[in-house]
C-alpha cells in the first residue's frame, strides 16, 4: 500500500475519488449544498470506484432537486441572513438610503421569485428566466429599466456572495447578460454655452421680478444655485451638505484670479474643489443675503420645483436627444465647458472627484474641441513622379 493519499478528479473537479494510506477501498467526495460529502465506494478497483462515485454524485443531485437534502439552504433564508448583517457590515460606508433600497429590492422582487429555491439551484439559466419574468410581469406601464434590472442583480449577487462566505454555496453563477454586445455610451444631459446663458438669464429675471414678494428669497437662492454649481462642478448632494465654513475665498497665483476653495463631503469622502472665478460673486451674495453662522447650510432647500418650472418655461427641460435635464446637468455643464476651454482632463477629473475614464466615456466623446484637426487632417507628401526613374 502507498503511504500517500492517491486522488483522482472527476466531472471537472466536482467529484473526487481517493484512497487513503493503508486502506483497501476507494473513497469519493464532493462539495454540495454547503457541505463536504464523503462516502466509501466499497471497491478496490479504481474503474469500479469511479462508476460508483458518479452514480452517487448523480443521486445526490437528484435528492437536491427534489428537496430531499435537509442541509440545502433556501434563497429566502440566505437573503434574510444577508439583510440582517448588511446594515451592520456597511455602517458608515454606505448611506442608509442605499441599504434600505437594497433590502426593498430583495423583499419585493428577489425573495418572491427565488425564495423557495435552494441556493445550488440558482444557475445562470435561472437568472435569465428571472430577467424574462420581470419583463413580462412588470406592474408598471413598461418593462423595468436597464438600470433597475442592474440594481436587482447587484442585490442578488450580494446575497449569493454572502452565502459563499457562510459556506452555504460553492461558487457564484454567471450573472452576466447573455448575447449582449458592447453598450452604447451616451453622453450626459448638459447645457451648451448658449443654453446655460439662457438659463441663468432666466433665473436672474425671476429674482428681479420677485422683489418684495414672499418668494423673493427662493428665487435669489435658485439663481445663485445655478451659478454656483455650474462654476464648481459639485454634485447636487454635495452642494446640499455644504456649509459656509467649507468655502474659502482665495487668490490663486496660478491663474491670477480670485476663486473659491471648497472642502467637499460627498460619496467619495472628503475632497477638495477649486472653482472658477464665476462662483465667487454668487457666494458673496449668499453670505450678504443670509448672514449665516459658519455651520449653516449654503443651500438648505433643493428648490427643485422652481428650478424645473424655469426649465419648462425656457423649454430647456428636455435636450435634443430626449434626455431630461436636472440639477445634475449643471455639474455636467461645468465639466464640458472646462474641456471645451482646453483644460487638462486629469485635473478636471481630480477637481470633480471622478475618474478620467468616466469623463472620457460620458463627456469628452461629444466635445468637438477634443478632436485635434491638425492631427487628423495630416497629409503625406506625395513622391514626385519625375523622380521615379527606372535604373
Amino acid at each position: 500500500m502507498s503511504d500517500k493519499t492517491v486522488t483522482h478528479a472527476l466531472l471537472g473537479g466536482k467529484l473526487h475519488v481517493y484512497r487513503r494510506p493503508n486502506s483497501g477501498c476507494w473513497q469519493c467526495s464532493t462539495y454540495l449544498s454547503g457541505k463536504n460529502r464523503r462516502k466509501s465506494t466499497g471497491e478496490d478497483s479504481l474503474a469500479k470506484a469511479k462508476d460508483f462515485a458518479e452514480d452517487w454524485y448523480l443521486e445526490l443531485h437528484g435528492k437536491l432537486k427534489r428537496g430531499e437534502m435537509p442541509n440545502e439552504k433556501s434563497f429566502k433564508s440566505a437573503a434574510e441572513a444577508f439583510i440582517k448583517e448588511f446594515s451592520v457590515i456597511n455602517e458608515g460606508q454606505r448611506s442608509p438610503k442605499y441599504i434600505e433600497s437594497q433590502e426593498e429590492r430583495i423583499n419585493l422582487h428577489l425573495i418572491p421569485y427565488f425564495g423557495s429555491k435552494g441556493l445550488s439551484e440558482i444557475k445562470s439559466g435561472t437568472v435569465q428566466e428571472y430577467r424574462m419574468y420581470r419583463r413580462e410581469h412588470s406592474n408598471t406601464k413598461g418593462p423595468p429599466a436597464r438600470s433597475t434590472m442592474h440594481q436587482e442583480l447587484v442585490a442578488l449577487r450580494q446575497v449569493l456572495k454572502s452565502a459563499i462566505r457562510h459556506g452555504w454555496l460553492e461558487s457564484l453563477p454567471d450573472l452576466s447578460v447573455p448575447y449582449k454586445s458592447s453598450g452604447k455610451l451616451d453622453h450626459r444631459a448638459w447645457f451648451s454655452p448658449e443654453e446655460y446663458k439662457q438659463l441663468y438669464t432666466a433665473t436672474r429675471k425671476h429674482a428681479q421680478e420677485a422683489k418684495g414678494k414672499r418668494w423673493e428669497w427662493e428665487c435669489h437662492q435658485v439663481h445663485e444655485y445655478v451659478l454656483f454649481l455650474a462654476n464648481t462642478g459639485l454634485r447636487p448632494d454635495e452642494a446640499a451638505r455644504l456649509q459656509y465654513r467649507d468655502v474659502v475665498i482665495e487668490f490663486d497665483e496660478g491663474t491670477n484670479e480670485t476663486i473659491l476653495v471648497i472642502e467637499v463631503r460627498g460619496k467619495r469622502g472628503v475632497g477638495y474643489c477649486k472653482s472658477t472665478v464665476g462662483a465667487v460673486r454668487p457666494f458673496e451674495r449668499l453670505k450678504e443675503r443670509n448672514k449665516p453662522k459658519p455651520d449653516a447650510l449654503i443651500f438648505p432647500k433643493p428648490h427643485r420645483d422652481l428650478f424645473n418650472t424655469i426649465l419648462d418655461d425656457e423649454k430647456l427641460k428636455i435636450d435634443r436627444d430626449g434626455r431630461r435635464r436636472t440639477a445634475y446637468s449643471l455639474r455636467h455643464t461645468y465639466i464640458c465647458m472646462r474641456l471645451m476651454e482646453g483644460a487638462d482632463i486629469y485635473q478636471v477629473a481630480k477637481n470633480c472627484r471622478t475618474s478620467v475614464e468616466m469623463i472620457e466615456n460620458y463627456y469628452a466623446s461629444h466635445i468637438k474641441t477634443s478632436l485635434n484637426a491638425s492631427a487628423i487632417n495630416v497629409r503625406r507628401a506625395r513622391p514626385n513622379s519625375q523622380n521615379k526613374q527606372s535604373e
